[in-house]
């Protein structure tokens, strides 16, 4: 995984839509809502971890 992949249990460093990713970063086709400083859900099957795709945007 890259470094920019999160395991789940892993704190969100910031908020916004996760994409989930397989062990050598393929799309799994689902997305995950993470605020900041709240851990990554379990994903559906071993080795899979979350990218960000789209930030929150706040003003």
């Amino acid at each position: 995984m890259s470094k920019n992949t999160y395991k789940p249990g892993q704190t969100s460093p910031r908020s916004g839509q996760y994409e989930v990713v397989g062990p050598r970063g393929g799309s799994q086709d689902r997305e995950v809502t993470v605020t900041r400083g709240e851990p990554f859900p379990p994903t559906q099957k071993p080795g899979q971890g979350y990218q960000l795709v789209d930030p929150t945007k706040h003003k």
